[in-house]
């Protein structure tokens, strides 16, 4: 038992941060999937920290294609998030099994994986660790991304202690070289996963992960109808655009990539769809298409180091865990030919050597002179002023001056409001190469922020409101107020002036205004009915159908929602209108007693009256207003008169 509510039934798999488990959860008697980080992992406030952020981002994904998250705890050295639970396997394990796929499988498998990453991406979220492991294919066909472990902000810093995250076979090479990831990440990866899938193999491997980085760095993904002939040239174009190694040469996000994948599809043919790829076993058979990736913590490559794998402390059980893996080789550059030497190629042959040693001279001197400059000044600027700018305008300044944005930090600061600059490296006026790149903090306002009042705002305003102090709009709820008018915010969860940490989700209500009590209306003619809740502010909806009732024809016969009902003004109300009643055979009970002939009467859908005669000791019914065997409205009276003595 795990928190006293989570029984551990089995495990799942293992992975580079946590094992994941199959669980009951015994309160509400579900079955569900139990992540739970590794304790050696749990001393370290950053991992927790990434953990947790895990559960927040994809709680906030409410997508089919998303695995979601239902809780997030500690209990001792364990910290867990419990998940749904996806009966099925693993983009993995099929590819384990088949090998390479059909092109249609392919996108069907792809699609889905786009359309949820498309929804993070929306959300301003990356993934960071997309691979096959992390796709889950449930029983019913269902597609599903898992493990947002890594997930982290679009534009936050992606990297501050020198270490890689994520899966060797999948990092972008922006995330090998400079530790940063945006969306582009996220669609090199699923670049890398299509071509997996059509090919059954990997485009970058080696015997260490320090020789699969440097493919990723310096080796464009090939296409895959090199390794499998006669595949689409749409589907080489795919895999191209989305494993681009220049980021700005890749579909911005998913978004983009599922709209050229959809393009892709409709350009092939129903051949080249279900084309089997050459070494496919779609039987099932056959060995592994390439050992599990697990998601580990690898050390940046170092510059100047020889390219060989540093595997302190690996076991050799196929697990992937932390690595310090030194920098690929760099390639040597050509040599130049020096200043004196290409002065030596102007030398003038003969008697003119004197002048000519001369000018070689001067040029000599002014090539000092400018590589002097050049070496002091010529190569560098100066960052401009970034400090109190938005971030939009301070790149803009970069750009200006020939830099680039290397990262974006965020940080507290009561100095600085929320979205400005609030400190840069290198500082503002010092020296960096012409080509270099600037990391920007842009300031979360301050620590802790007050809710804001915004009662009697708009809904929209209110929620804008809220952002622009650093808060998050929370959960809406409604209620009716005589005070407040209709659209407006009532009160907030926390109230206002209380302190919060910036980010943290504020609960509106929002008054639905005045009640209105909804009238009876049955009987009244449609068009009475619509003007009297015109009258009162309500919309009408006649319902096509109509009913039997005792009412007249064409009149209401029933209403949604009934009479003495409280709605809010500009609700509506549904009219139905009766057919008249339904005419019924009336049963003969003259001479039954009344209580077997007030049985027959109601069972036929009438209501019974009795009269008794005077002195009132008979029980047989003498007579009956409406004859048997002839008809009477369904729902009428009909009246049974009893003998005397």
């Amino acid at each position: 038992m795990l928190d006293g509510r989570y029984r551990v039934d089995a495990r799942i798999a293992v992975g580079g941060m946590a094992t994941v488990y199959r669980a009951v959860d015994t309160r509400l008697d579900r079955v569900l999937a139990l992540k739970v980080m590794h304790p050696s992992l749990a001393t370290d406030a950053a991992f927790v920290d990434r953990f947790i952020r895990e559960a927040k981002s994809v709680a906030r994904l409410a997508h089919p294609n998303v695995v979601g998250v239902f809780d997030q705890g500690a209990d001792g050295a364990y910290v867990y998030l419990a998940m749904e639970y996806v009966e099925g396997c693993t983009l993995r394990d099929v590819l384990r099994g088949r090998g390479a796929l059909r092109p249609r499988a392919a996108l069907d498998i792809l699609e889905p994986v786009l359309a949820a990453l498309g929804a993070a991406h929306r959300a301003g979220f990356v993934h960071r660790d997309m691979k096959p492991e992390n796709v889950l294919i449930g029983d019913d066909g269902r597609v599903k991304v898992a493990d947002f472990g890594l997930v982290r902000a679009v534009g936050t810093a992606t990297n501050t202690t020198g270490s890689l995250l994520g899966t060797v076979s999948y990092l972008a090479p922006e995330q090998i070289e400079h530790g940063t990831a945006d969306t582009r990440a996220d669609v090199y990866a699923c670049g890398v996963v299509l071509y997996e899938m059509l090919t059954g193999a990997k485009p970058h491997t080696g015997d260490t992960p320090g020789q699969v980085l440097y493919r990723h760095l310096h080796t464009d993904v090939p296409a895959p109808s090199e390794a499998v002939p006669g595949l689409a040239p749409e589907l080489d174009a795919l895999v191209a655009a989305a494993a681009a190694r220049e980021p700005d040469l890749r579909p911005y996000d998913a978004v983009e990539l599922l709209g050229r994948t959809r393009e892709a599809r409709a350009a092939l043919t129903e051949e080249q769809l279900d084309r089997v790829p050459p070494g496919s076993r779609e039987d099932g058979a056959g060995g592994a298409a390439g050992a599990e990736d697990r998601t580990s913590v690898i050390a940046r490559p170092l510059p100047g180091t020889d390219g060989t794998d540093g595997t302190d402390g690996q076991q050799d059980d196929g697990v992937q865990r932390t690595s310090r893996l030194a920098a690929p080789p760099v390639p040597p550059r050509p040599a130049r030919p020096s200043a004196g030497a290409r002065a030596r190629g102007l030398l003038p042959a003969g008697p003119r050597r004197g002048l000519a040693a001369a000018v070689l001279a001067a040029l000599v001197f002014l090539g000092i002179g400018a590589g002097v400059w050049y070496v002091n000044s010529g190569q560098f600027t100066r960052v401009p002023a970034l400090l109190g700018e938005t971030r939009a305008e301070a790149e803009q300044r970069l750009s200006d001056a020939g830099l680039d944005v290397r990262a974006v930090e965020q940080g507290f600061s009561d100095s600085y409001d929320r979205g400005e600059v609030m400190a840069a490296e290198p500082a503002p006026g010092e020296r960096i190469r012409g080509n270099g790149k600037v990391t920007l903090t842009v300031s979360r306002g301050p620590e802790i922020v007050r809710v804001p009042n915004v009662r009697g705002l708009a809904l929209e305003a209110a929620r804008k409101e809220l952002t622009d102090a650093g808060l998050a709009p929370g959960a809406v709820s409604r209620k009716f107020s005589q005070e407040v008018e209709r659209g407006a915010v009532i009160s907030t969860d926390p109230a206002p002036g209380t302190k919060r940490k910036p980010d943290s989700a504020v609960a509106l209500v929002v008054s639905n205004g005045a009640p209105v009590k909804v009238p009876d209306l049955t009987g009244a003619s449609p068009e009475d009915a619509r003007s009297t809740l015109e009258d009162a502010g309500l919309k009408v909806k006649v319902a096509a159908e109509r009913r039997h009732s005792a009412e007249d024809a064409g009149s209401v016969a029933a209403q949604s929602p009934a009479a003495g009902h409280e709605v809010a003004e500009g609700d509506t109300v549904t009219l139905t209108l009766s057919k008249g009643p339904r005419m019924v055979d009336v049963p003969d009970v003259t001479g039954s007693d009344v209580e077997d002939a007030t049985r027959k009467l109601e069972a036929a859908g009438f209501q019974v009256k009795v009269e008794k005669s005077f002195p009132f000791l008979g029980n047989t019914v003498d007579d009956q207003s409406t004859a048997g065997g002839e008809q009477a409205p369904e729902g009428s009276v009909i009246t049974l008169t009893t003998k005397g003595l």
